[in-house]
């Protein structure tokens, strides 16, 4: 829906999936780094604090992505999630070279955002990948976690234990590197602040991308 040059894009089932699920992973980083790299009796956060803060979140977290994967079979969104292989790599391309030349020289970007489009095509496969991969993955490495006595207990004489938590801990720094990434392109645009009033009230600015 386009009003006034600007694309209803985040409906409110949407925009509260966005805000429950940034709150729950910024806690799930902290917490996760709290637990992984301080010691028990010191840490930036009491450590049962932090175990107790990153389980309940984590488990907020499972259940609103279930918010998301439904919302998107359900509802027309699942449109902008939809991947063209054919050409895939040249899109990519041309994103790649407007990141890292065209936008410093004022270029306007090769795929702009339309009622059609919400994402260009290194955003759509990121957020594919990380939301039909690394979160399920760090759904269920972490679910095992917190029921230990579900993992088997060693694959090829390893721990399964630690390996589960190795992937935990592997699929959680991805997912902490992509938001940052996220946050930063988030931020690209004529107004720095544009995109993040747009999964406030829903609407982006078509002029001010």
């Amino acid at each position: 829906m386009i009003s006034e040059n600007k694309i209803y894009f985040y409906p409110i089932w949407l925009r509260i999936w966005h805000g429950i699920n940034a709150m729950g992973i910024l806690i799930l980083i902290v917490t996760g780094i709290n637990m992984q790299f301080s010691n028990p009796k010191f840490g930036l956060v009491n450590f049962e604090l932090a175990v107790n803060l990153h389980n309940i979140s984590g488990i907020l977290v499972t259940i609103n992505y279930l918010l998301f994967f439904f919302g998107n079979i359900l509802t027309s969104n699942k449109r902008y999630y939809r991947l063209k292989r054919k050409g895939l790599f040249k899109r990519l391309q041309l994103q790649v070279d407007y990141y890292t030349s065209g936008m410093f020289k004022n270029q306007q970007p090769p795929f702009p955002l339309s009622e059609k489009r919400k994402f260009n095509p290194m955003q759509k496969v990121s957020y594919l990948t990380v939301m039909y991969l690394f979160v399920p993955g760090l759904v269920i490495t972490g679910l095992a976690l917190l029921f230990p006595e579900t993992i088997i207990e060693n694959v090829y004489s390893v721990s399964g234990i630690f390996l589960t938590a190795i992937l935990h801990a592997s699929l959680g720094f991805l997912v902490s590197i992509f938001l940052i990434i996220h946050l930063y392109v988030a931020s690209i645009g004529k107004n720095p602040l544009n995109n993040f009033k747009s999964i406030i009230n829903g609407y982006h600015d078509i002029h001010g991308h």
